[in-house]
């Protein structure tokens, strides 16, 4: 098991990523974040994400799917991408990994099987 500096350090060491955090989204607190000095303000980053991610869990319980086939949320921006990954295995928990990257320098094919591979070994 890795613990959340090693895993959120893995994730910060694809190309292009700026910020990445794991979020307790009932609580809304970070549980741990590192950034570069280009990622967005990580608190809030917790607190209006989780309401993006409760929204979406809401929607697939209204269509009848399981929550655990919600991989990832990617957002594009101008000129970033940010991705929301609940993890599947603590959805009952409520924590998900965000990241943040610069879409200009990201392969984002990699930074989500990062994200997904990090949190499978994550020890929350």
């Amino acid at each position: 098991m890795t613990d959340i500096e090693d895993a959120l350090g893995d994730v910060m060491r694809v190309e292009g990523v700026l910020a990445a955090s794991l979020v307790d989204y009932l609580s809304r607190i970070t549980l741990g974040a590192v950034q570069t000095t280009k990622g967005p303000d990580l608190e809030k980053v917790a607190y209006g994400d989780t309401d993006v991610l409760r929204a979406k869990l809401s929607t697939l319980e209204l269509l009848g799917y399981s929550p655990d086939r919600l991989e990832d949320i990617v957002v594009t921006l101008d000129t970033e991408y940010h991705v929301i990954r609940p993890l599947s295995q603590r959805a009952r928990q409520g924590v998900f990994m965000y990241l943040v990257a610069d879409r200009g320098r990201v392969d984002l094919t990699v930074a989500r099987a990062t994200m997904s591979e990090v949190a499978l070994r994550l020890d929350v």
